[in-house]
């Protein structure tokens, strides 16, 4: 793997109410990740940019809903989204990081 597909393959930090009480409740921190990327990539992609040990990596694909605007049919994207669970007292604060 290299370094430069490893930068790509977190697009964001997923915080939401649900995900803020998921890292509360399993210490797990919730992140959008491209659409291929695989469960070793992830934790190598999260090791290199948080600098922390990653325990295990739970990954989900989320359909996305089709959806009426007025008379005209869309639909919203799909999404993978990855639940990173740290080794024991690490953590992420996403205030230090630049």
């Amino acid at each position: 793997m290299s370094a430069d597909r490893l930068l790509q393959v977190i697009l964001a930090p997923i915080v939401t109410e649900k995900a803020t009480f998921v890292a509360d409740k399993h210490q797990q921190i919730a992140f959008r990740v491209v659409a291929d990327a695989t469960k070793p990539e992830i934790k190598a992609a999260v090791e290199l940019l948080f600098k922390v040990q990653v325990e295990s990596v739970q990954v989900l694909n989320r359909k996305g809903k089709a959806k009426r605007f007025g008379r005209f049919t869309g639909r919203r994207r799909n999404e993978r989204k990855a639940y990173v669970s740290l080794v024991e007292g690490q953590e992420i604060d996403f205030a230090e990081v630049k």
